[in-house]
């Protein structure tokens, strides 16, 4: 592993694989059987399992663990303390390790400071997760999620901000900071 930055209180266990460019920060803890990408950043007391994928340029911010089944794509954001689960009905006198529920996070997604992903979900390709939030269900693509449990408010831009789109229907806007088009159609968006 070369040009990879690993603090001194950092564990990595032998057989993990860390892209170039990426920093293990403090009492950060990487299990043996992760893969992570390139350019990626993990916070102080940061927690990667062994059956956890995790894409390039992903930024997973303190406290924050990442259990077996995760599995993150490019650029997703991970607020600080944020939480994902494995187990949908953990109980400390039952095993469960065969029933873990795989959780997807789509590219360019961002999970807001102290939300949760309960495990079995889906989050759409830069859909953004408000601070505190519960995801208990699919998230579209570019959807702006709020509350517990999680509900759409709105959607997002891959630029972080907020489009002036209504919910449903069939609507078009260009994002005023990259000019890139959003079409709602069926509501469904995409952008060119």
């Amino acid at each position: 592993m070369t040009n990879i930055k690993i603090h001194d209180t950092a564990i990595v266990d032998d057989g993990a694989t860390i892209g170039e460019g990426s920093r293990v920060w403090h009492w950060a803890h990487i299990c043996s059987g992760a893969v992570i990408g390139k350019d990626c950043s993990f916070g102080q007391n940061v927690f990667v399992g062994n059956r956890v994928t995790i894409g390039n340029n992903v930024k997973v911010q303190n406290n924050v663990s990442v259990y077996d089944n995760v599995h993150l794509e490019d650029d997703v954001f991970c607020g600080p303390s944020m939480v994902f689960t494995n187990v949908y009905n953990p109980r400390s006198a039952v095993t469960r390790k065969d029933e873990y529920r795989d959780t997807l996070v789509k590219q360019g997604a961002t999970l807001g400071a102290n939300s949760t992903i309960v495990c079995g979900t889906t989050i759409g390709k830069y859909a953004f997760i408000g601070a505190g939030a519960v995801v208990n269900k699919n998230v579209p693509d570019y959807a702006l999620m709020v509350g517990v449990p999680a509900r759409q408010i709105g959607w997002m831009s891959q630029h972080g901000e907020q489009l002036e789109l209504p919910l449903s229907g069939n609507a078009e806007i260009k994002c005023p900071h990259t000019n890139k088009t959003y079409r709602l159609q069926n509501n469904i968006l995409t952008a060119d």
